[in-house]
């Protein structure tokens, strides 16, 4: 099972509440759950990342240095952070920012052109969340469902209104790979 996930890109993409949100799901599904951010002093356009870490048993520490998973969603975070993900683990690229691809062949490499689905959406700032849904689904880390009902609890009042784009953005990553998985068997 998938358990520590390190979600990248550059500030204002989102990273750290797509990093809430996936923390909140696991605590909606009764599970152990640390999240920790990490942000460049710039905040808008500087680095941002977190850990997430969402595991049955306890937690012995809550910094992710060497995920399973990794969420890129421009190169600089692909490059800073390719090289730490666990031998057989999974990174999922937004083929939108990032190309080039990556040299690892022990590792599962999953690339989806997150800006222009949600162009497709209409809001091409729900990009992080199709990668999201698109990391859920692949990893099973959590439930879509609890996602999902996740938004409701991590974004404030004033964003309220944009819960349904962004049930659209997390089920549209997930269903990009349920597609092409539907399409490889048959």
């Amino acid at each position: 099972m998938f358990e520590s996930v390190l979600l990248a890109g550059f500030g204002g993409q989102g990273i750290l509440s797509a990093g809430q949100l996936l923390a909140y799901a696991g605590t909606l599904a009764g599970k152990h759950v640390t999240w920790v951010p990490s942000y460049g002093a710039e905040m808008r356009g500087g680095t941002a990342n977190c850990g997430v870490t969402i595991s049955s048993r306890p937690i012995s520490s809550p910094i992710v240095s060497e995920p399973e998973a990794l969420m890129a969603m421009n190169r600089p975070s692909l490059e800073k952070f390719e090289q730490s993900v666990v031998s057989n683990g999974l990174i999922v690229v937004n083929s939108s920012l990032v190309n080039c691809k990556i040299a690892r062949k022990d590792v599962q490499v999953m690339y989806i052109s997150a800006n222009k689905l949600a162009e497709e959406l209409g809001n091409n700032k729900v990009a992080v969340n199709i990668v999201l849904g698109a990391l859920i689904f692949l990893t099973q880390i959590v439930s879509l469902e609890l996602a999902i009902e996740s938004l409701g609890k991590v974004f404030p009042p004033r964003h309220q209104k944009l819960i349904a784009l962004n049930q659209r953005a997390l089920k549209a990553g997930a269903q990009f790979f349920d597609h092409l998985a539907k399409e490889k068997a048959g």
